[in-house]
């Protein structure tokens, strides 16, 4: 009797568990994420004439991201979306015109828009600080300011991952911390994967 109740409930625990798993993976919308963390790659390079920058530079960029989310989906139509904060530890390598590192912090707003439940166009803007030993004259200081916007796509995938692109123009600057202060203005290409929570 008691085989026959074991088999009986390992049976049901076997055909009930896939539709399960299956409903738990199509519940999973970017309007019903908490959280991510990215890993983002690609390439900087400045504008020289751009304002009053100078210098061309040219950079690899890897960034690690956290988002979280701060509201649930809001608006209408087109423009519907969730508000998100973006903290980035960005790293970069110059190899052009000499080899340096940058790296800092940044904090940046983020306004995903949601009305598919696929590709998620945002766009974002914020700042942070850069620390550099990238030599060269204009810059004028180790330690700088940065700000930035954007605008960028995620295709979402199955298990609560999504592929990532984005384009910034980012500016670099002592903000008059120091003397002289080319800014480094320049345009950054990203690819990268989203883990959602």
């Amino acid at each position: 009797m008691t085989t026959r109740l074991f088999l009986v409930i390992m049976l049901l625990i076997i055909f009930s568990a896939p539709p399960v798993l299956a409903q738990e993976e199509k519940a999973f919308k970017i309007n019903t994420a908490k959280s991510h963390w990215t890993f983002l790659g690609g390439y900087g390079v400045t504008h020289p004439g751009f304002g009053a920058t100078r210098t061309r530079v040219e950079n690899v960029d890897l960034i690690l991201q956290y988002g979280r989310f701060l509201s649930e989906e809001a608006g209408k139509s087109w423009y519907r979306g969730r508000h998100e904060i973006l903290i980035e530890v960005p790293f970069s390598a110059v190899y052009h015109p000499k080899s340096a590192i940058m790296t800092g912090m940044n904090f940046l707003a983020c306004w995903n828009f949601t009305a598919s439940e696929r590709i998620v166009p945002y766009i974002f803007g914020g700042g942070g600080f850069v620390y550099t030993n990238l030599d060269i004259h204009g810059l004028g200081s180790e330690f700088n300011g940065n700000y930035q916007g954007g605008f960028g796509l995620r295709y979402l995938l199955k298990e609560r991952t999504a592929i990532e692109f984005n384009y910034r123009l980012h500016h670099i600057s002592n903000a008059n911390t120091a003397d002289p202060n080319e800014p480094l203005n320049s345009s950054k290409i990203l690819f990268g994967i989203s883990f959602y929570q």
